[in-house]
């Protein structure tokens, strides 16, 4: 007995690159890519999966040899990511939902 599923196709965007990365339910942009002389690089990519848009972010930070300032580079990470995630949901109230606050690495707030 085999379980055949189906789902119905999620029309292209006006935005959405209209090949290979397109899926049933999911159509993304062109990624764009930031690298900056300091080092690290991120890619961001616009996203449209079922009623919902999203951007779709991968960041890669070089982090020191030292596990002590590697440990501090990545607080100082999450941290930023953190308030990127403020930010936006303080341009589209609700955008990102409600949920509890959630410290990362046992990081205490100032």
């Amino acid at each position: 007995m085999s379980a055949h599923f189906h789902r119905d196709a999620t029309p292209h965007t006006d935005w959405c690159v209209r090949d290979h990365t397109c899926g049933l339910a999911e159509h993304r942009g062109r990624p764009i890519i930031v690298a900056p002389e300091a080092g690290g690089r991120a890619i961001v990519t616009r996203v449209h999966a079922g009623d919902r848009e999203y951007a779709a972010i991968t960041l890669r930070v070089p982090l020191h040899r030292s596990a002590s300032v590697a440990a501090a580079q990545l607080g100082e990470v999450l941290s930023g990511i953190r308030n990127l995630l403020a930010a936006v949901a303080a341009l589209r109230p609700g955008a990102l939902g409600s949920r509890p606050d959630q410290r990362a690495l046992g990081r205490r707030s100032a």
